[in-house]
């Protein structure tokens, strides 16, 4: 089955940025590393838990900064055309705000 991203031949809204986001997504690889080493390594447990809180946040950035796109891109242009492909976008939207709040 395909996705709903997948079945939509316009850009998407982080395109203009896929560089800073690529470059920030191998930043948060990198502390993933780390965080594995660290825990190899034996480190001290309140340690790790600051490395995995920051990676976190990073990870959040990440993903605030793709709903932000995704909000002024694809969700305008959807609401722009209306009917159901606007009342699609918006539920999608929503619902990656509601697994976003969750996580």
């Amino acid at each position: 089955m395909t996705a709903p991203s997948e079945t939509h031949d316009r850009a998407h809204g982080y395109i203009t940025d896929k560089e800073r986001y690529l470059q920030r997504l191998r930043r948060i690889e990198g502390q993933a590393r780390g965080i594995s080493k660290m825990v190899d390594e034996e480190k001290y447990c309140i340690d790790i838990l600051t490395q995995i809180s920051a990676l976190t946040s990073a990870l959040q950035a990440v993903a605030v900064g793709l709903l932000d796109d995704h909000l002024k891109h694809c969700v305008m242009d959807a609401a722009r055309e209306g009917g159901p492909t606007a009342d699609a976008k918006i539920k999608e939207a929503s619902d990656a705000i509601a697994r976003l709040v969750r996580s």
